[in-house]
Order: structure tokens, then C-alpha cells, then sequence
């Protein structure tokens, strides 16, 4: 999250701790990483959306979610206008950086070896994520 940039969803760091699971808090508003292999969205193949665990926003369908081996969620094509990227130079590496562009909260990079139509890999982190099944 660029520290310049202004989101729709303003909250102090207090209320983001109070409203999210420490493991949420620790990705989306500290950059931090789950552990591979450990999200239950991994094995998610219902109809639905996926959606930012800090706001709600509508991020991924559920149609653009693939097997990429990574050991996270990942999907080649985000809802327009959902999500934003930064520049990312942390661990030695330069990455592109993904975060939800209603209130800035970190979900994960884009890697340019996914599928088609896109060619590109979000992978995200699941405790960034809410799952939200389509009604039937």
C-alpha cells in the first residue's frame, strides 16, 4: 500500500486491529505473508466471488480461479477496477505488489506466468480473501 495513495475506506490502525483476525491484520495492513498450502480457499470451486476480508469489495469470480501450484489461491484476472498495484522491492526481489483499491489492503503480488486469457498470476493470500458462494 502506498503510503501516498488515499482510499475510499479511511480507518485508524486501531480499528483495523479491533475489526480483523490477526492473521487478516497481519497480510492486509502489515504486507505480511501466509504460510503455502495453508489457505482453505485453495480447495474453493463453488460458483461466487471472492472478496476483500478488510472491506468486502468484490475482487475475483470464482471462474478465474485456477490450480497454479504456488500452494495460494491464485486467479488470472481480477474485477475491473478492484485492486491496484504498487511496486514491491522487499526480500531482494522486485515484485508487483496487489492491493484491494477501495481500502488499500494487501492481498498478494502478480506474476506474469499465468494462464490465458490474461497471462498473468494473482496470487493471493487467503486470509485476505472472504468467500462468498453463488445463491442459488
Amino acid at each position: 500500500m502506498a503510503s501516498t495513495e488515499q482510499f475510499p475506506v479511511q480507518k485508524s490502525d486501531e480499528e483495523w486491529q479491533r475489526e480483523l483476525a490477526p492473521e487478516s491484520y497481519q497480510v492486509l495492513r502489515q504486507h505480511g505473508t501466509e504460510r503455502a498450502g495453508t489457505s482453505p480457499l485453495n480447495e474453493e470451486h463453488r460458483s461466487g466471488v471472492f472478496r476483500c476480508a478488510g472491506c468486502g469489495q468484490e475482487l475475483f469470480e470464482s471462474d478465474t480461479k485456477y490450480e497454479s501450484g504456488s500452494g495460494w489461491p491464485s486467479f488470472y484476472r481480477p474485477m475491473p477496477g478492484a485492486v491496484g498495484t504498487n511496486e514491491d522491492r522487499s526480500h531482494l526481489m522486485r515484485r508487483t505488489e496487489v492491493h484491494c483499491a477501495r481500502c488499500g489492503g494487501h492481498l498478494g503480488h502478480v506474476f506474469p506466468d499465468g494462464p490465458q486469457p490474461s497471462g498473468e498470476r494473482y496470487c493471493m493470500n487467503g486470509v485476505a480473501l472472504k468467500f462468498e458462494p453463488e445463491k442459488s
